[in-house]
């Protein structure tokens, strides 16, 4: 009799531990499938909804000036943009630049180059930036005269 009570709890045992498997590691993965879904869904959402003028990122906005057919009326308005959003750069690193300042360093290059530009869309986009950042004036100048050397005037 002692062998059946002592099988019977073995068994009594062991369902419970299967239970307990089920309890914590299939209701939670079904919770972070649910979880996964709904951000998905919300992504998707949001990628249909329309772009107003502040979601624009910096590369969308560096794309523009890329570009060589972008007239100079886009041109001025992706670096109005540009100066509205993203206008202050991160703080220097000791006495390097934040890496972040290759984008504008490459802003100046592109701008210089672009078949649609103007003097007067360099020279203000280069005192406002300077005028943002006191502390980048010095690779703000090296940026734009590499590129108005790389125009081959």
């Amino acid at each position: 009799m002692d062998i059946v009570v002592l099988i019977k709890a073995i068994v009594v045992l062991v369902v419970l531990l299967a239970l307990l498997i089920v309890v914590f590691f299939y209701i939670p993965a079904q919770k972070a499938k649910k979880e996964r879904a709904k951000k998905r869904a919300k992504a998707k959402k949001e990628q249909k909804a329309p772009r107003n003028n502040k979601e624009f990122t910096l590369e969308e906005l560096i794309a523009v000036i890329r570009n060589k057919k972008s007239s100079q009326e886009d041109l001025k308005e992706a670096l109005d943009r540009i100066l509205k959003y993203y206008g202050t750069i991160h703080p220097k690193l000791g006495t390097r630049p934040h890496p972040d300042f290759d984008y504008y360093a490459e802003i100046f290059l592109k701008l210089c180059n672009h078949p649609n530009t103007t003097t007067a869309l360099i020279v203000n986009f280069d005192k406002e930036l300077e005028k943002r950042n006191p502390t980048y004036k010095k690779e703000i100048n090296t940026a734009l005269t590499k590129g108005l050397n790389a125009r081959g005037v």
